[in-house]
């Protein structure tokens, strides 16, 4: 299927579905270790390959099965140099990493892409720090210099864009995004948000949104949010604000509880699939530009169903 790189169909009005929680079912549902919920490492071996082709296959027979597009995001949200250098990693490791698992993601869409069901490939950045709450605030410079790492190898491989997930704070948005446009990618940011609807940083959904857009000259190529449940939200996006047609994408969890809680917690909260899809109905009507609709923690390929057939 011809492309344009820098085109992302996910912006020309119709739906595309990503996939869930990835760490969380490949520990609870599949049994596997994943230390520091680093899901590339599992590319170090066959096993582990096979192991991730089956979780993005589910996804993508389910996006095409429902004529959806679909966003392939590469599981590299450890894949950065702090992070690897834990599991052991040497930067030439990590760079052939990061190349292994977009190039996983290629094989996936030459394999399920269709007419009807067109997928993008996207290079997932995490945060720096922990995804729940961010333990300093980085500058934007110092965010930048640390993402330019993973963000430039992705620019040399098949990635049609790169998608900062968890963002917890601005700064390291801002900072994601001017790599990302320095190495030629469109990116996207979503940021992680509290029970309060709020960054862990404290900060007001909207007002990350607008600092983003003013630091970078509205680079990005739209926001997400992921890593919260609809009900912790809702109340923020029914407020009202011109931010919100920004936002067009969702990864919610499938919880209610607070980060503090499910990082507390040994066992595994799936929460109402059902009851999650009608809750993505409405925020549909909350926010008319919302184009990409997957999982966070908790949910798996029921979720997304859940949510598809909801939102259609």
């Amino acid at each position: 299927m011809a492309r344009h790189r820098n085109h992302l169909p996910q912006l020309d009005g119709g739906l595309f579905l990503t996939d869930g929680g990835i760490e969380t079912t490949l520990i609870f549902h599949d049994g596997l270790d994943l230390p520091l919920f680093a899901a590339f490492h599992l590319l170090r071996d066959e096993a582990g390959r096979k192991a991730l082709r089956r979780y993005y296959a589910r996804y993508a027979v389910l996006a095409r099965e429902q004529g959806l597009g679909f966003v392939l995001e590469s599981p590299t949200w450890r894949a950065s140099p702090d992070w690897a250098a834990r599991l052991g990693y040497t930067d030439a490791g990590l760079a052939r990493a990061n190349r292994a698992a977009v190039a996983l993601m290629g094989e996936l869409r030459a394999a399920f892409e269709g007419d009807h069901a067109p997928m993008v490939v996207s290079g997932c950045v995490g945060p720096r720090g922990d995804g729940y709450s961010p333990r300093w605030i980085m500058s934007v410079a110092e965010a930048e210099a640390y993402h330019a790492t993973q963000i430039r190898t992705f620019a040399g491989t098949e990635a049609d864009m790169v998608t900062a997930i968890t963002m917890t704070h601005a700064e390291e948005a801002i900072g994601v995004v001017l790599a990302a446009r320095a190495a030629g990618l469109p990116v996207a940011v979503s940021f992680t948000l509290e029970t309060d609807g709020r960054l862990p940083s404290g900060q007001a959904l909207g007002a990350a949104v607008e600092a983003v857009d003013a630091a970078t000259d509205a680079a990005p190529a739209y926001f997400m949010i992921n890593c919260a449940h609809p009900t912790h939200f809702r109340d923020v996006l029914a407020a009202g604000g011109g931010w919100r047609h920004r936002i067009r994408g969702v990864r919610a969890n499938a919880s209610k509880r607070s980060h503090v809680e499910l990082d507390a917690a040994t066992e595994l909260d799936g929460g109402d699939p059902v009851e999650l899809g009608a809750q993505h109905a409405e925020l549909r009507r909350l926010l008319p530009g919302l184009a990409v609709l997957g999982g966070c923690c908790g949910t798996d390929h029921r979720h997304v169903e859940a949510i598809a057939r909801a939102c259609r």
